[in-house]
């Protein structure tokens, strides 16, 4: 490819790319940047710019069109537009809605957008953002939402304070991890920025957590209220009081969290209540095996409780029990003078990595 730099014509070809390529960044964590503003094309023409972003490690190369897009009639002629290069060809836009998103997704028009939204495939990768607000809008939607008590910023957030060295893992590493959405994590992280919980991340600056302390008392606070009730809660009672000795939850895709959880971590609490929770995965069938292999009776007043689990971490130390984290925000709700006593002993034993 022959190229030669001209300067961009327009005021939407200065701005437009360099908003897409920041909301890129912030929603899936993909670096990129402007190569060129019109280069010539041997034998193909002007494209608006080349634009090269950072794709799974490897570096790939587009030719762009900068568009205003707010009509479906204007994908067609986009289209028609990057099919004229031989190189791949992507669209630079304005915000687009949902409907246009999935009409480019369907279309096979790569894009990316000053909201965050993207469509991006190739060897090896693929990438589809959709219902991203500008950051305008996105605050206000973060503030109307409580913020950093929203169900899915409580997940990400307990992902992080577990294992802070996910600060600078790559965005789709958190979203696995905290089972997320990909486009909340970069929100998320501008939550916790302007809050000061965290700072701003580049290349040669990584993020760091700052004042975990505080970030945990607030997550700890909020997770009983605003996450723990979305987590499917149900309750059982056992026949008998010793049955959970003979439980070996891996079996069951499940982990102990609460009374059990606190006896295995500090052993100084005979557990009277049993939390489990259970991973999604095959949890309707794991949960049906356990009913009747231990011939739980369902017990609204009932000392078992079982929940879906919303991470996914490994944890060495203790493959049978939730992190110490959960343990504690858990035993806390309870109110139990027992249980606090427990709380406080994993406060001190367990949770080193938060409050360090």
């Amino acid at each position: 490819m022959n190229v030669r730099m001209i300067k961009p014509k327009a005021a939407l070809e200065r701005h437009l790319p360099e908003l897409a390529l920041n909301a890129l960044r912030r929603t899936t964590g993909i670096q990129g940047h402007i190569r060129q503003y019109e280069p010539w094309v041997k034998a193909t023409g002007h494209p608006d710019a080349l634009i090269e972003l950072e794709l799974d490690g490897q570096a790939v190369a587009y030719v762009a069109e900068i568009k205003n897009v707010d009509r479906l009639a204007t994908l067609g002629y986009i289209k028609n537009q990057l099919a004229q290069y031989h190189e791949p060809g992507l669209l630079i836009a304005n915000r687009l809605t949902s409907a246009l998103a999935q009409e480019c997704r369907e279309a096979n028009i790569q894009f990316i957008d000053t909201a965050g939204n993207a469509y991006l495939r190739g060897q090896g990768f693929f990438v589809f953002v959709t219902g991203q607000l500008h950051a305008a809008e996105a605050a206000t939607a973060i503030h109307k939402q409580g913020r950093a008590g929203t169900p899915t910023a409580l997940r990400m957030i307990f992902m992080l304070l577990c294992r802070p060295d996910f600060l600078n893992a790559p965005y789709r590493e958190i979203k696995e991890a905290a089972g997320i959405a990909l486009g909340t994590v970069g929100w998320i992280f501008y939550d916790l920025t302007d809050r000061g919980f965290v700072t701003a991340g580049n290349k040669q600056q990584p993020r760091r957590l700052l004042e975990p302390q505080r970030l945990m008392e607030e997550w700890v606070t909020n997770y009983p209220l605003k996450l723990r009730p979305k987590l499917h809660p149900m309750r059982f009672k056992a026949p008998t009081p010793d049955w959970w000795k003979q439980v070996d939850v891996r079996e069951y895709g499940a982990k102990w969290g609460g009374e059990v959880a606190a006896d295995v971590l500090t052993g100084h609490l005979k557990p009277a209540t049993f939390t489990l929770y259970l991973q999604p995965e095959n949890g309707r069938k794991n949960l049906t095996r356990l009913v009747a292999n231990f011939r739980l009776r369902p017990d609204p007043k009932g000392e078992i409780e079982i929940l879906d689990a919303f991470w996914r971490l490994p944890q060495p130390d203790h493959p049978d029990v939730v992190p110490p984290l959960l343990v504690y925000a858990d035993l806390l709700a309870t109110l139990d003078p027992r249980n606090l006593e427990a709380a406080n002993l994993i406060k001190e034993q367990g949770l080193c990595n938060v409050v360090r």
